[in-house]
């Protein structure tokens, strides 16, 4: 069977896999991202990870065929290059360092990829913020439609909104963004804790320093889609990532506190992705199956055994 690859590039792991013609996941890997490594550590261990899952296997007695590659990376990101990474400092990094060129590769941004998944799969909205939540924050916006990536590439960048000016420090430089204080990674730094599920757990349980570390993601949330909301005016908000695993822990509280910051209109409809943590990973599919189209491949939904 003809498939193609598909990886989505997180702050902590990579995850790959191969994608169907009709978008079933085929097989999936997992790898941890080198990023404490440095950039190079990071590109080469993408690149090893391209060129595994690019060879051809058996997968419950049928051969699988790749035939091109989607690779979704977080950061500033065109078609040719990875332009900026604050989370793996790297910077214009040509497209073609990621592969060894024996398939068609597609490079695009993890945010928006996922948002176009969610489109594509999921019951979407005409006009919606995607939000997956992880190691960072940032928002795939969808205007009638279509994905908007800005003049340069930048919409979405919610993650760097100021909750809190003068706050706590935030690896892009600023001081006081949304994901100093809600993204998984800072929820579990803010309470000493591995993963933001343990602070979830304690949070329940009645732990009162990891209760108010929640309630202030919370409510930085609410802050930040709050001001979304009124530039924007989306139907929907769709929670995806690692934190949309916490499910009504989350979602319950964020809507009652957007609705109360809404004082003078309804709040949008906030609710978890549909694909859960697939969503990336299906956005990588959906860029490999245009590159495929690109290179002449033909109607990739038309890809047979």
């Amino acid at each position: 069977m003809t498939c193609v690859v598909a990886i989505d590039v997180g702050g902590t792991t990579l995850k790959g896999g191969l994608i169907a013609p009709d978008g079933a996941i085929l097989h999936r890997e997992r790898r941890p991202t080198p990023r404490t490594e440095g950039p190079d550590r990071v590109i080469a261990a993408i690149s090893a990870f391209v060129a595994d899952l690019s060879r051809p296997r058996t997968v419950a007695g049928t051969l699988l065929r790749p035939a091109a590659v989607g690779l979704a990376v977080p950061g500033l990101v065109t078609s040719e290059k990875a332009v900026f990474s604050a989370a793996f400092g790297w910077r214009d990094v040509p497209a073609a360092a990621f592969s060894d060129g024996r398939l068609p590769l597609a490079l695009g941004h993890d945010v928006r990829s996922a948002g176009e998944a969610e489109l594509a799969h999921g019951p979407g909205a005409a006009d919606a913020l995607y939000l997956p939540i992880g190691t960072g924050i940032a928002g795939a916006v969808v205007l009638s439609v279509s994905l908007y990536g800005g003049a340069a590439g930048w919409a979405g960048q919610i993650g760097h909104i100021p909750v809190r000016p003068g706050g706590l420090p935030c690896p892009c430089g600023q001081r006081g963004c949304l994901a100093a204080y809600a993204s998984a990674a800072s929820i579990a730094a803010r309470a000493g804790e591995t993963t933001a599920e343990d602070v979830v757990r304690r949070a329940a349980a009645g732990d009162e320093p990891a209760a108010r570390v929640w309630a202030e993601a919370v409510e930085a949330l609410a802050l930040a889609l709050a001001t979304y909301t009124l530039v924007l005016d989306p139907a929907m908000i769709v929670i995806g990532g690692g934190l949309s695993l916490a499910g009504d822990a989350l979602v319950a509280p964020l809507r009652a506190r957007l609705a109360a910051r809404l004082t003078f209109r309804p709040a949008p409809e906030v609710r978890v992705s549909a694909l859960g943590v697939d969503a990336g990973l299906l956005g990588a599919g959906l860029l490999a199956r245009r590159a495929l189209g690109q290179q002449g491949g033909g109607d990739v939904d038309d890809l047979g055994a």
